[in-house]
Formats: C-alpha cells, sequence, structure tokens
C-alpha cells in the first residue's frame, strides 16, 4: 500500500470484519441500497459501516469479536 492510511478501513484492521460494498445499480436482485448510504451524511455512513462491520464480525467471526472486547476492557481498566 501506497499510504499509511491506505489499510485503515481494511478487514482486520480493527479487529473487525470489513463492512459490506455496495455499488451500482441502486438495487441488485431486489436488495436496494441503503438509503443512508445515498444520504452523502459522512458521519452516518462511518456509523453504519462501523456498525455493519461489528454485526459480521459478531456474526461471523466469534472469536474475532471476543478478543476485540476483551481488548477493549483490557485498555479501559488501564486507562483509567
Amino acid at each position: 500500500m501506497g499510504k499509511a492510511e491506505s489499510g485503515a478501513d481494511e478487514s482486520f484492521s480493527d479487529g473487525l470484519l470489513e463492512y459490506p460494498q455496495y455499488t451500482r445499480p441502486q438495487a441488485f436482485e431486489g436488495r436496494p441500497i441503503p438509503e443512508i448510504l445515498l444520504s452523502g451524511d459522512h458521519a452516518k455512513v462511518a456509523a453504519w459501516r462501523k456498525a455493519e462491520a461489528e454485526a459480521l464480525t459478531q456474526a461471523r467471526r466469534p472469536d474475532l469479536w471476543a478478543a476485540r472486547r476483551n481488548q477493549k476492557a483490557t485498555k479501559s481498566t488501564t486507562d483509567g
């Protein structure tokens, strides 16, 4: 990768699987693109992506989800 920031949103960069990717057309096989992604509100899109990544990780990789939760719990007890 050319820049250090390039890997920031990749799978496992934060211990999460990557969020779903959408493109055109706005509906594919009867499944529409979520409206939030069409809104242009970057903060809401980022929040949606994080929530999707968390949900996918929790459902598909409970081992990663548990490790991430443990890491956060350890960090919060050592920060305070």
